[in-house]
């Protein structure tokens, strides 16, 4: 009885251990089979891949001949050598496609188990593409020649008058500022981009700090610096302009080609000159002082015989989306003072 039960148990154990090696040997080779088919949709992502690419080359080409950046002898001799790299390179890529497919086929698991394709199998992560590979890249037309963006500018601001020079001035230096924050469009004035002009809507913020405890007081017509009674600690004359800016600018433009298409590249030196015109708003003084030990804020809204119609010259030099930027007032601040005085002002100014 005792050998009947071994007998049957060395019989259990053989028919339990080929029924498994069986099972390997299908799952491993169906595994095989799932990285062939897999294989196999590579080489069509492959050619569908390198195609796109040379559509998106010889657009760019086409982009370069229309701006005059290529003569057509050039372009043809391009478009060429573009057809033959994507040509090789998809060669290339499904001769080794294939070379991995006959490895696979050919060192498959047998029944026997005495092949493994582990070490066989590469998984070509050099011929892998990112899903933005596959996306058209957009170069039907030449860019826009129009663009619009923000301009903002700050600096300090002062008055030239009329027989004084600045070191003279009654107003601080360091006190009196300016801002300007506007929206422009940018429109080319030749293909290359190298002249265009720029116009657009800007509000001007002009501040002149009266000093030697001084402040603005007006006297039928006439506008002029009185001191205060009292101490001030700060006395400032603000005149918001809504203007209309305009300069031609010069400066070299790239034809650049990325993924979402052609475009311009202005990273490059850029010089402006123009000028603007508008009307003031609102002219407003600001007083600080201390009365009693209490800190005091008046804000008095007059018109102080400031210009209504505002217009002057501006000029910038810079690179990129930076550039010093100087502007002065053609008009007088006072429009019926005795002596002119015209509002000047330096500083950065930035487009984006």
């Amino acid at each position: 009885m005792k050998s009947i039960i071994i007998s049957l148990s060395i019989l259990l154990s053989l028919f339990i251990t080929q029924n498994m090696q069986a099972q390997i040997t299908i799952q491993v080779n169906s595994g095989i089979d799932l990285k062939i088919e897999s294989l196999q949709k590579q080489k069509d992502k492959v050619q569908r891949v390198e195609k796109q690419k040379l559509k998106a080359e010889v657009e760019a080409i086409k982009m370069r001949l229309k701006a005059n950046e290529i003569s057509e002898q050039e372009a043809e001799t391009l478009k060429k050598a573009a057809a033959e790299k994507r040509a090789m390179n998809i060669e290339n890529q499904l001769d080794i496609i294939d070379a991995n497919i006959a490895l696979l086929e050919r060192n498959a698991i047998t029944e026997d188990g005495e092949e493994t394709v582990d070490v066989y199998y590469r998984k070509l992560d050099y011929l892998k593409y990112k899903e933005e590979d596959e996306k058209e890249e957009n170069y039907d037309s030449i860019p826009k020649s129009t663009t619009s963006g923000i301009t903002v500018a700050f600096g300090l601001n002062n008055a030239i008058i009329d027989g004084q020079s600045l070191d003279d001035s009654p107003y601080k230096i360091g006190g009196s500022r300016f801002f300007e924050l506007g929206y422009e469009f940018e429109t080319n004035l030749i293909s290359s981009g190298f002249a265009r002009i720029r116009y657009g809507l800007s509000f001007q913020f002009n501040g002149l700090k009266a000093d030697d405890n001084q402040y603005f007081v007006t006297d039928g017509d006439q506008t002029y610096l009185e001191e205060y009674p009292i101490n001030l600690d700060k006395a400032k004359l603000r005149m918001d302009n809504l203007v209309i800016p305009l300069h031609f600018e010069f400066g070299p433009k790239t034809l650049t080609y990325g993924k979402k298409g052609a475009y311009y590249d202005t990273s490059n030196f850029k010089l402006g000159l123009g000028g603007y015109a508008g009307v003031n708003l609102n002219t407003i003084q600001k007083l600080k002082y201390e009365e009693n030990g209490n800190n005091r804020k008046t804000k008095l809204s007059q018109n102080y015989n400031t210009s209504n119609f505002i217009y002057g010259l501006s000029a910038y030099i810079g690179y990129d989306n930076w550039a010093l930027y100087a502007k002065y007032d053609l008009n007088p601040i006072f429009k019926d003072n005795a002596v002119d005085q015209n509002n000047v002002s330096v500083g950065l100014r930035l487009s984006y």
